[in-house]
């Protein structure tokens, strides 16, 4: 009988110890980031007087029941309205600003632009709880001025998103740009196309992994954002960040429901990273490298 030899290793090959390291390593990161979600999971499906005295890895039961009550406890499903427009519109709003902005300064010499370049990059060296104040006594003092309200509504709390959100947007929308060929505009243009249909039918689908990654990153500001939500809303304007705290009562603090809750807040984040996983890594990575 003829014995089937072991495939010889390459030369290149990495040293056995290093692959078993790297296994090693990984598990246990694996183990780090699944350990708290599969608390979540199994206290989210537990009955509140389980969850409330000693943990247990195995649950005695199982119900759906506070994903159920997660909806009357609080007004979820309004605070979950209230996310998805002031999400959606800074998105929009910071995409569509971006774009425009990064484009000029991508393809145009104006003076002042290595200056716009660094203050727009500048700005997100400084902690955002550095602007809150500002921010407080500017949207009371124009409410006060003009009577448009900008404290307490959801118009207010998207200006205040653009104000961190933008500048990373701009800039990383920039060094995209940078990574186009100008050959596609300067064929757009011979083709008989204007600067803005240059942009919008030539630069920007070739751009979409950028925009896309722009898109992700603002929207996941916005939508986990707590310290400027929970200064600058009320009860009728208030996000899913900072409705959460309803669960937590004087009485009592339903930690079944808040880790429901919680989950199925992450749910939207997570699918839609999932859905442009492929185009935010292309984005990050061009944007990245000019």
């Amino acid at each position: 009988m003829s014995s089937t030899a072991p495939a010889p290793r390459s030369p290149m090959a990495p040293p056995r110890s290093f692959l078993w390291s790297r296994r090693i390593v990984l598990t246990l990161l694996s183990g780090f980031v699944l350990l708290p979600v599969y608390v979540m999971v199994s206290s989210s499906l537990k009955p509140l007087q389980d969850v409330s005295g000693k943990f247990r890895w195995l649950p005695s039961g199982l119900t759906i029941r506070p994903y159920i009550d997660i909806w009357s406890t609080v007004p979820l499903a309004h605070y979950f309205t209230n996310s998805l427009i002031v999400a959606g519109t800074a998105t929009v709003c910071s995409v569509v600003i971006a774009v425009f902005a990064a484009y000029a300064v991508s393809r145009h010499d104006f003076r002042g632009k290595r200056v716009f370049t660094v203050t727009v990059l500048s700005t997100q060296m400084f902690p955002g709880i550095l602007f809150l104040l500002p921010l407080f006594l500017i949207y009371v003092n124009i409410g006060n001025a003009t009577g448009i309200a900008l404290f307490g509504s959801r118009g207010g709390l998207i200006l205040t998103y653009l104000t961190f959100s933008l500048p990373f947007s701009i800039w990383m929308l920039i060094g995209y740009f940078d990574s186009v060929p100008r050959d596609l505009d300067e064929a757009a243009l011979v083709d008989g196309c204007g600067p803005l249909r240059a942009l919008l039918r030539v630069v920007v689908p070739a751009a979409i992994p950028g925009i896309v990654a722009v898109a992700v990153y603002a929207f996941m500001t916005a939508w986990g954002e707590v310290l400027f939500a929970s200064v600058m809303t009320n009860d009728a304007t208030r996000t899913l960040a900072v409705g959460l705290q309803g669960y937590s009562t004087l009485n009592d603090v339903y930690w079944n429901q808040i880790m429901a809750a919680s989950l199925v807040v992450s749910v939207p984040v997570v699918a839609g990273f999932l859905l442009l996983q492929r185009y935010l890594v292309a984005g990050l990575t061009a944007g990245a490298v000019k």
